[in-house]
């Protein structure tokens, strides 16, 4: 069924077709019609779930984490400020090596306030353990929440998508919705090896002494490492399940780049038009899609890159006292593998700010101009 739908209300359809269990709700900007959507699911009885009003996103994270313990599907959504009111629980969600999948809206961070997109939200939480995928369109947003289910089932750790708030998240786009039988096909239920049982009772999350806690990190790593195995597995099934797949990361026009830029979420539509333009001229510009953020597809990112005399890497976040996030992890995967291509870390749209087919060409011809960069960050359309 085909239908035109927001970003947000794919999220809603993407998580009642993945058939979630327990739904901590709480409404934040531009994130709330997703909760809005589920609500109206479950008390239409499309959806059979708990769905849990709760006081904050850090007690929403706490119930996901308690549903998921006991056996849940479970899913929740936020943004920006109340993202970041999780972040001690995310933690323990990752470190506890549960499934949850959390849609994030990406919002810039406050302050000053302001309610428009940038991803500094969700980049700020690289560390928490959580794999981290983000998305162009409605039609990826929905498709993501399925497959993140598949994937952090796998490798019991928990999923953040992540969609540009107001751009995706309230722009209407047509979007073929899957049937659920053919979802719960592709879905299955989900079964706990473990899980809280008065009738088969486990200690959870005890207090580790130095010399067991140490192992525990190390698991994750390795099943953060997993997951970039597991999640091109799933990407392939959902392509033969429903003619669509966007793997880790896209490759576009790259095969004799002489200029690549590099960008995610929805700039990467706009970057297709003008690598095409400057195809047109004759001119060998190619573009890298990253999809995937956790784990850092590093040799995917190496092998790509490595060919190219020059990389324009389009940041909207800035890890402040260092540079753009993304250019410091396609430095350190180029480093002492990429000696003849100079990377560019560029910051644009930040605060909602467009990033313009003019922006674009603006970054191209920066990067054509210079053999070099000369410094680690160009600014792109901040007034002096």
């Amino acid at each position: 069924m085909e239908r035109v739908i927001s970003g947000n209300e794919a999220v809603a359809h993407g998580a009642m077709l993945s058939r979630v269990q327990v739904i901590p709700a709480y409404p934040i900007s531009p994130q709330t019609t997703i909760v809005e959507a589920l609500s109206d699911f479950c008390a239409s009885g499309r959806l059979k779930a708990d769905f849990v009003r709760v006081e904050s996103e850090h007690s929403a994270m706490a119930c996901c984490i308690g549903a998921a313990s006991a056996g849940a599907r479970t899913f929740t959504a936020t943004s920006a400020q109340g993202l970041a009111l999780m972040h001690e629980l995310l933690h323990w969600a990752a470190g506890s090596r549960l499934p949850i999948v959390m849609a994030n809206v990406n919002r810039a961070m406050s302050a000053p306030w302001t309610m428009w997109c940038d991803q500094g939200d969700s980049l700020s939480q690289r560390d928490t353990g959580w794999l981290q995928f983000y998305c162009e369109d409605n039609q990826e947003v929905l498709d993501s929440i399925i497959m993140a289910y598949r994937i952090s089932e796998k490798v019991l750790l928990p999923s953040m998508v992540c969609l540009d708030g107001f751009i995706l998240s309230h722009t209407y786009e047509q979007v073929e919705i899957p049937d659920i039988s053919e979802v719960d096909q592709y879905l299955p239920s989900y079964t706990p090896q473990y899980k809280l049982d008065v009738e088969d009772p486990h200690s959870f999350n005890a207090a580790f002494l130095p010399d067991m806690y140490m192992e525990q990190r190390m698991k994750m790593q390795e099943s953060m490492e997993e997951a970039k195995i597991v999640a091109r597995e799933v990407d392939k099934e959902f392509g033969q399940a429903f003619g669509r797949s966007y793997g880790m990361m896209e490759e576009y026009r790259v095969e004799d780049a002489d200029i690549l830029l590099v960008t995610t979420g929805t700039v990467t539509g706009t970057a297709r038009v003008v690598v095409d333009e400057y195809r047109r001229k004759g001119e060998k510009v190619g573009l890298l899609k990253m999809k995937m953020f956790r784990p850092f597809p590093t040799e995917e990112v190496r092998r790509v890159l490595q060919q190219a005399r020059k990389v324009a890497v389009v940041d909207r976040n800035i890890s402040f006292g260092s540079t753009g996030i993304f250019a410091q992890e396609i430095r350190s995967a180029l480093h002492h593998h990429g000696e003849g291509t100079s990377v560019f870390g560029f910051i644009a749209g930040l605060g909602g700010r467009d990033v313009t087919p003019a922006v674009l060409k603006e970054i191209v011809e920066y990067a054509k101009g210079k053999e070099a960069p000369e410094g680690d960050i160009a600014w792109i359309g901040a007034k002096p």
